[in-house]
């Protein structure tokens, strides 16, 4: 397969047979010999309604070949006794009826099983047509006459005889065309440059066009000397195409001219000329294809070249073929970029145009073939120049030739010659082709050194860093916090085991503060190394970027809620700090997990500015070593230290009063001390004795009360007791109110006794099975609970 060397022009492929635009691949004087003796040449090609077979007639010897195109193989052939003018196939679809013509004035029916039968038509046939609708074949021959075989019927019919253009007589018919809109004949006379129109009804003649002779012929051919009768060349209708619309037509002539014409009009509305002045062959509009060719393109052959052009800009090719051998016939496949011919050659051709439409179902290969060769580069007409500027050429010293054939302008530049290129290049610098080779051994020297092994920068739990970046550096840094903080503890430790022995003791104990403190190093190297960066099971979560971590979605800012709100307002100030109750419950639940808090942690994370791991997401390393190491030293240190005191936080619950006493009244439970020891006064005697000896109260500016009272273990405080009727505060210390005491109780404080039995009192459902939901409006146990009330 090849194609066209223009890049420019329209690719045109050769599928088979020798490549256009270029010479037999046989000898001149072979091919010479063989034209002479009229051997291996095809005169007709012709595919069916079905496009699955193709068939075709040559000579030598006379035969009919038949091609199945899906199997992409010879169907069959046969041979016959004379050689082939014509051929119609008159089957509906396929391949299995054919009329041929002959060129020994006998006309031949084949069918499927072979030759069928045979007849003679009185002259030398031309041309052959079949009319379907009433299976009349129709045989252009020498002479006026169109002679009419009718295969239902089995006889021929009175012949059509044309009449000419006035009376005149006419050589004879070359051509046949049935319009299949219409059914309309159309014949191609040889002689006086008409067409003449035939309605198969009537069987009459309804119109006649006559070519413009004035613009076919040359003018010195039109005109003659005076008293000499000369005609001329005659001007004859070689082909004939109409178009499925039933109105246009494409005439070609003998002069090599092809004429575009509506049939309501007797002027051309189109001319193309072949340029070789030979008979035009064979005429056929190209229908389907691609869009870009559309619907008004046309095929005009004639023994030398084949054009494809437009008709209405005729006077420019789509594109133009010219194949090695003479054209005897052309045949497009419908549809498709696909042109088979038939030539003067020993081997048909056929063509390939992508840019006219696809390629057959059945070699659909070619769509393939076809890119790839698009995709090779063509050598162009620049391939053998070099463009140059004038800073170049001066370099090269060539400016002297500006002006001069050597140098061809081109923008802003001149191309010059490859070899001339070269040349210059050298003789500027001969040193050239070594500064190439040297610069070529360095970037193969660069290219091996980059395959090297080399040490890893900036630290080894960094270097393979890909993604989660800002991850990476906060776990480095709290490794490297935490190795700082167990090497301060290790030395604390070594400084109190030696500040504790004395003498040889002490030395002892300093060394051996030393190695452990040694050994705590190597622990923190061990914890170090095995970390989580080194940890070959987390590799990917610093390497993939499928474990890249989202900053931007919903989960991340709600496990993060500190970092997503520095980064949505980085210009806020710090963080409010905690209250004073926050405080102390935080150094309470720390001194409860972790002894060392109190003293050296508090004082580390101090120095080292730690924040919460909650809000800063920490990671620990999981080093059992480690942990046993910590956790001996902090036995030690705890055992040698003591326990630690720690002071009770009691908060008070307001007391409830007891239900069920003689004459008692129920106090509020909410109301503080001071607002009953209020109530209680208001209720007394009105005097308060007993009280202001004992109980002090202060008015405070902003109208509140501060009570100081000092408890007592005697029988006279039961004056005290918020629970006793208001009759018992009046009596005091005489005595008045034993009937509400009981035997063996000892009351003191407010309220508060001890000793006996508990009395009988009546309890609801609530108290006697206990509490079953929460208390309400107090601090629960939990510090995480409190935190979110």
């Amino acid at each position: 397969m090849g194609a066209l060397l223009d890049p420019s022009a329209v690719k045109v492929y050769t599928v088979n047979g020798e490549a256009s635009n270029s010479s037999s691949y046989l000898p001149d004087w072979l091919t010479q010999k063989r034209a002479l003796k009229g051997k291996g040449k095809s005169n007709k090609i012709k595919t069916t309604r079905d496009g699955h077979h193709a068939i075709a007639t040559g000579t030598y010897k006379p035969q009919i070949r038949v091609w199945d195109l899906d199997q992409l193989s010879l169907k069959f052939e046969r041979h016959t006794d004379a050689e082939n003018v014509d051929f119609v196939v008159n089957a509906l679809d396929d391949w299995t009826k054919s009329i041929h013509l002959q060129a020994d004035r006998s006309v031949e029916l084949h069918t499927q099983g072979g030759f069928h039968y045979r007849t003679r038509i009185p002259r030398f046939g031309r041309s052959l047509a079949y009319h379907f609708p009433s299976c009349d074949a129709l045989l252009a021959a020498t002479g006026p006459d169109v002679f009419r075989l009718n295969l239902d019927q089995g006889r021929f019919l009175n012949p059509l005889h044309l009449e000419g253009d006035g009376g005149e007589n006419i050589i004879g018919v070359n051509c046949i065309d049935i319009n299949p809109a219409h059914q309309l004949f159309a014949f191609g006379i040889d002689g006086n440059g008409t067409v003449e129109f035939w309605d198969p009804r009537s069987r009459a003649r309804v119109g006649i066009l006559r070519l413009p002779r004035e613009r076919l012929l040359p003018v010195n051919a039109i005109s003659s000397l005076p008293g000499v009768d000369d005609s001329g060349p005659a001007l004859s209708v070689t082909a004939l195409a109409s178009r499925p619309d039933g109105l246009s037509y494409a005439v070609g002539t003998s002069t090599g001219h092809t004429l575009l014409y509506d049939i309501r009009s007797a002027r051309h509305l189109a001319l193309k000329d072949q340029g070789y002045g030979l008979p035009v062959k064979s005429v056929c509009w190209i229908e389907g294809g691609s869009r870009m060719v559309g619907e008004g393109y046309l095929l005009s052959a004639d023994k030398k070249v084949i054009k494809i052009w437009n008709r209405n800009s005729p006077e420019s090719n789509f594109t133009s073929i010219t194949p090695a051998n003479d054209i005897n016939d052309v045949n497009h496949i419908p549809g498709t970029g696909l042109l088979m011919l038939a030539n003067e050659g020993i081997k048909m051709t056929s063509f390939f145009v992508p840019q006219l439409g696809p390629a057959p179902k059945w070699c659909s290969f070619l769509e393939n073939l076809t890119e790839e060769l698009e995709d090779q580069t063509t050598r162009t007409a620049y391939k053998d120049y070099k463009f140059v500027d004038r800073a170049e050429l001066a370099k090269l010293r060539l400016d002297h030739l500006v002006g001069t054939p050597a140098l061809k302008p081109y923008m802003h530049g001149y191309f010059v010659s490859l070899q001339l290129y070269d040349t210059a290049r050298l003789i500027a610098n001969p040193y050239a082709y070594a500064e190439h080779r040297e610069r070529m051994v360095q970037d193969k020297l660069d290219k091996l050194a980059e395959t090297r092994i080399r040490a890893r920068k900036g630290g080894a739990g960094t270097a393979s860093v890909k993604v989660n970046k800002a991850l990476a550096e906060r776990v480095k840094k709290e490794e490297v916090r935490a190795q700082k903080q167990e090497e301060r503890r290790a030395a604390r430790r070594a400084k109190a085991k030696a500040a504790e022995g004395g003498g040889e003791e002490g030395e002892e104990g300093a060394e051996d503060g030393e190695e452990g403190a040694e050994e705590a190093m190597e622990v923190d190297g061990d914890v170090a190394k095995s970390g989580l960066l080194k940890d070959p099971r987390f590799a990917a979560v610093f390497e993939d970027p499928e474990f890249e971590v989202d900053e931007t979605t919903r989960e991340f800012a709600l496990l993060n809620p500190s970092t997503v709100a520095r980064r949505q307002n980085p210009e806020a100030g710090p963080s409010r700090g905690k209250t004073a109750v926050e405080d102390e419950e935080d150094d309470s639940d720390k001194a409860s997990s972790d002894p060392l808090s109190e003293g050296e942690g508090s004082e580390e994370d101090s120095e080292n500015g730690s924040d919460d791991s909650d809000d800063e997401g920490k990671l620990w390393n999981d080093g059992f070593d480690a942990r046993e190491a910590a956790r001996t030293a902090t036995r030690a240190a705890w055992a040698k230290r003591g326990p630690v005191r720690r002071d009770p936080k009691v908060r008070l619950v307001p007391l409830r009063a007891q239900e069920g006493r003689a004459g008692g009244r129920e106090a509020d439970k909410n109301a503080s001390f001071g607002q009953r020891r209020a109530q209680f006064s208001a209720l007394g005697n009105g005097k308060g004795k007993g009280r202001a000896s004992h109980d002090e109260v202060h008015r405070t500016a902003d109208g509140g009360m501060e009570v100081t009272f000092v408890p007592r273990t005697s029988s006279s405080t039961n004056e005290y007791d918020d629970e006793q009727p208001a009759a018992a505060w009046g009596q005091g210390k005489k005595g008045k109110a034993k009937e509400g005491k009981r035997k063996g109780v000892e009351e003191f404080g407010a309220g508060m006794e001890r000793g006996g039995e508990d009395p009988d009192v009546e309890m609801s459902e609530a108290d006697r099975k206990g509490r079953t939901r929460r208390r309400q409006g107090m601090r629960s146990g939990s510090k995480n609970t409190f935190r979110r009330m």
